[in-house]
């Protein structure tokens, strides 16, 4: 059972935690909490402002110290962690500078405190819990800090959890390199540990509790009336967030997939609710089109050759550019010595000035994209024609637009501007809503 931020954001958010957790206590759970909501992005810029990292800290002690005070917990239950976190920013502020590896330590402390108070909260409820670092149980990983990817199980974390005193509530995010070292998953891999931990312990299946009812149609703050998806397959689940969808880590699916385990996304704000069961195949007749995803606040970058050069040897300078940046892409349109990627904005500055070296560089900002999951070239909706005659009528000029290698998505570009009406326009078309 992983709860993300928001749903352990406060005292009241918690203690809805720990019901749900309680009503299903005799399926033996382990629990995987995210970081109390916005406190890893608190962390992350109290790290980077280095001459006022105190004060960042200060606002982030009073704040798990005010969660403790209104779950009537132990008010020193955090001293040891806090006083931790508050020697470190004394000693960032005189350093100055802070590495990639320090800020994985930083940004720890954020899953290691949530663990801690949702394990007393049980407790205080009657429950037998036990907080505990994923990096101290056997969750290994390389050492690229930040983005840290697991090393092969074996077996050590499902022996180090048995051994655990009644619910484990273990850190998402977390796990450590050879050396011992802490590392991060990256963001939202909260979700990724708590597939890595059920396919290592071979659970009966992974839950995902969340602020919303499962997967939708689409977003339901662009599309009120978007419908959550009772069953999906892990591809349609891959697809959707490869797209920006945020309701599942991407990572997340293929350590389930691999193990046969289902995942269901429930939300803690309607526990009741059935939510979306993933698995790898989904029994019965399914609509053509799945879903709608998007992902806004994007560049698309467009890299011409600057010389004759086979186009795979271009494509291959151009993508191991990006690796070496960590900068992740999609969707790609590529063309005879010219390819167009989509990257985020806050990394298109970067990715810029290093392809330069490789390409002519262009760069349109403020745009978004959007890709539409279904059967293979959504035969039923006239395919990428169909889709592209809504955005006309609708007034929407769409870009790179295409099919996928699969033809499971059509995907474009559209400004960020116009991504509202779009999806809101592909939702009543592919949806039949009013």
């Amino acid at each position: 059972m992983k709860f993300g931020g928001t749903s352990i954001g406060g005292a009241a958010a918690v203690r809805q935690a720990v019901g749900i957790v309680a009503a299903q206590l005799e399926r033996k759970p382990v629990v995987v909490v995210s970081a109390h909501v916005g406190v890893t992005d608190s962390l992350l810029a109290a790290a980077r402002d280095t001459a006022d990292v105190e004060s960042g800290i200060d606002e982030i002690v009073d704040r798990h110290r005010a969660i403790l005070r209104d779950l009537n917990l132990d008010a020193r239950l955090l001293d040891a962690l806090l006083d931790e976190l508050r020697d470190l920013g004394r000693g960032l502020r005189l350093v100055g500078a802070v590495t990639p590896k320090l800020t994985d330590v930083i940004a720890s402390y954020g899953e290691r405190l949530s663990a801690r108070v949702v394990a007393a909260a049980l407790t205080a409820a009657g429950m037998s819990a036990t907080p505990v670092d994923s990096f101290r149980v056997g969750l290994r990983t390389d050492s690229k800090f930040g983005r840290a990817r697991p090393a092969p199980d074996d077996e050590l974390i499902r022996r180090s959890l048995s051994d655990v005193r009644g619910v484990p509530v273990v850190t998402g995010f977390l796990g450590a390199d050879e050396q011992g070292n802490i590392t991060t998953l990256g963001r939202n891999g909260s979700d990724f540990s708590a597939a890595l931990i059920g396919a290592a312990i071979g659970a009966e299946e992974v839950q995902i509790w969340t602020d919303v009812d499962g997967v939708h149609t689409a977003d339901p703050r662009i599309v009120p009336a978007a419908r959550s998806i009772r069953r999906m397959s892990f591809a349609d689940v891959a697809d959707l967030a490869s797209f920006g969808s945020t309701v599942l880590h991407p990572a997340a699916l293929e350590p389930l997939r691999q193990a046969g385990i289902p995942l269901r996304v429930r939300s803690t704000l309607a526990p009741a609710a059935v939510g979306t069961t993933v698995a790898s195949a989904v029994d019965g007749g399914r609509p053509v089109v799945r879903a709608i995803a998007h992902r806004d606040d994007v560049a698309m970058i467009t890299l011409r050759s600057q010389r004759l050069v086979p186009q795979h040897a271009f494509l291959s300078r151009v993508f191991r550019c990006l690796d070496q940046i960590g900068c992740d892409t999609g969707p790609v349109a590529v063309g005879e010595a010219a390819v167009t990627i989509a990257v985020e904005t806050a990394r298109a500055e970067l990715a810029v000035q290093e392809l330069a070296s490789h390409a002519d560089v262009d760069a349109a900002v403020g745009r978004a994209v959007v890709g539409i999951i279904g059967d293979a070239a959504l035969t039923d909706y006239g395919g990428i024609v169909g889709v592209l005659g809504v955005l006309e009528r609708a007034g929407v000029t769409a870009e790179c637009a295409g099919l996928g290698s699969l033809g499971s998505v059509v995907a474009f570009s559209v400004t960020s501007g116009q991504l509202a009406e779009t999806v809101q326009s592909l939702h009543r078309h592919l949806f039949s809503d009013s």
